[in-house]
């Protein structure tokens, strides 16, 4: 599915807005937990499972220009996994959702803040 081309920068912001809401709450989901509660504790493998789903829907429809203002991120590897985590429920690699949620989703947080801190934020009375 293609990516929206040529829609309002509004849909990007708001979208990279989406994924740092869900990469922060990723973060906090694991805060305090260890590996092995992911194993065990079937709210928290929801719930990490849920936000990764997210970051990667977002990912999948932001658009090239919108991309471009955060390159760090490796977006193919985001829709990747979003692609397993809807498609191929069966095949998700706990290990891999653990070390996205407590590596990579940190990371994630800080390079979307920063992007998002240089984005302006659109005038309410013109156009998106």
């Amino acid at each position: 599915m293609p990516r929206d081309r040529g829609r309002p920068a509004i849909d990007d912001r708001v979208r990279l807005q989406h994924m740092l809401e869900a990469a922060r709450r990723a973060v906090g989901f694991v805060e305090g937990r260890t590996r092995a509660d992911l194993d065990t504790d079937a709210m928290l493998e929801h719930a990490l499972l849920s936000t990764m789903a997210i970051i990667g829907e977002a990912a999948a429809r932001t658009t090239d220009v919108g991309r471009s203002r955060v390159p760090g991120l490796p977006w193919g590897q985001i829709v990747a996994m979003r692609n397993v985590l809807v498609h191929v429920y069966w095949g998700v690699d706990l290990e891999r959702v653990w070390k996205t949620a407590t590596e990579d989703a940190p990371i994630m947080v800080t390079a979307l803040e920063a992007a998002l801190a240089l984005w302006p934020l659109p005038d309410p009375g013109g156009p998106g």
